[in-house]
Order: C-alpha cells, then structure tokens, then sequence
C-alpha cells in the first residue's frame, strides 16, 4: 500500500500490480489499519483510493487463499474482510473517492462500491464473476451494487457475471463521471478540492445520515 498526503488530500495506492491489485487478507488488512489512522487524522479531509498500474484498480480477491475454504472458513473470511474493511470504507468520516483505472472485478468491485464516489477510466471493466465460481459476492456485493444500480441491474449483473464497460457504468449509476485513463486522478482532484474546502463537521454528519438510510 502506497500513501501519499497533499493540501489535505491522501491518496492511497494498492500496489500489487503483477497480481493485478488483487486483494489478499494481507492487504485487506493493511488497508483497513492505514484508514483507521487516515480517518483520525484531522489534517485529512478526503480520501482517494486507487490500484497502480493501467491495467487494473483491484481485479477481485486473492483466490488462492480460499479456493479450498469449507463453509465456516469462508464465512469467517468474508465477516472478517467486512469488518476490517468494507464496512470500514463506507463509515470513513471523510469522503472517499474511487479512482476506478482498468478492472474492478469481484472484491475490486466491492471495494469501489464502498466507497462513497466512484470516477472511472474509459477503458474499465467492472463486474462479478463469483456465480463463474461457485460462490457470490461476499464483501457486500449483493447489498451495495442494488443500491447503486437498482435490483433488476444487480441481479442482471450478478447472476450473468458479465463484465460491463464504463459507459454502461455511468449510465446505471455505478459511476459518477468516466474519464480518461490520463484524467483520472485530475477528475478525482478536482471533486477532492471543492469537499476540502466545506465543513468537515457537516460532511461527517451528512455521510452518516446518508448512510442510515440504507442500514
């Protein structure tokens, strides 16, 4: 994980760009921790999070690490993963913006779903291959996608597993503006600088309240 702190604004980086950003219980774990500190320090007033590389913003969870759980395992594993994490994103007390730059599959797509913006490239892919595998959407995929994109475009998307692009994306509601994979952290700067500048208080306040309505 790289983190970087400008006026105001983090920027934090999954960098584990030769397993396409995938999300393993290490990351998952360092993710939630550096956010914890994040969320307590008053010097920050918005949040970007993003994958490294062109290919992928986090291309799903680490199979390997699960591919042979029994039922408990894997029940201890998503409940954990909530926990440190996704769960952890959508209560943050600054707002956190997903800069989405190629796939955001499975837990990716969990991930951006989490956070409270989602800006992505033109050359994203997004969806949720897990009924491919056997399992679902285990990081709050079933609940936070239909709230996004409405029930019958979540379960299109969950039961085909297909993958749709950025326009398709914006188009649902899942994404709220579609850039250039050259503009995509300029975009995400230019909503971070107009949050910066409000209440930290009220945005606090209204993150919270916004929330309950879907508790």
């Amino acid at each position: 994980l790289l983190v970087n702190f400008e006026n105001g604004i983090a920027v934090l980086t999954i960098n584990r760009p030769d397993k396409l950003n995938a999300l393993n219980i290490e990351t998952i774990t360092e993710l939630g921790n550096c956010l914890d500190a994040l969320d307590q320090d008053s010097n920050v007033k918005v949040l970007i999070l993003t994958g490294s590389g062109e290919k992928a913003f986090v291309a799903g969870a680490d199979i390997s690490e699960f591919a042979h759980f029994d039922l408990e395992n894997g029940k201890k594993l998503s409940g954990d993963g909530q926990h440190k994490l996704f769960d952890r994103v959508e209560k943050m007390t600054k707002p956190v913006i997903a800069a989405v730059n190629g796939f955001a599959l499975g837990g990716g797509l969990e991930l951006a779903s989490a956070c409270h913006i989602r800006v992505v490239s033109d050359n994203a892919k997004m969806g949720f291959p897990e009924v491919s595998l056997g399992v679902i959407p285990g990081y709050g995929g079933t609940q936070r996608l239909a709230q996004l994109v409405g029930k019958g475009k979540a379960f299109e998307m969950i039961i085909s597993a297909d993958m749709i692009n950025a326009q398709d994306a914006y188009k649902w509601g899942l994404a709220n503006y579609v850039t250039t994979q050259e503009e995509l952290l300029n975009k995400c700067f230019e909503i971070t600088n107009k949050i910066a500048s409000k209440s930290p208080t009220a945005i606090k306040t209204a993150i919270k309240v916004i929330n309950a309505g879907y508790n």
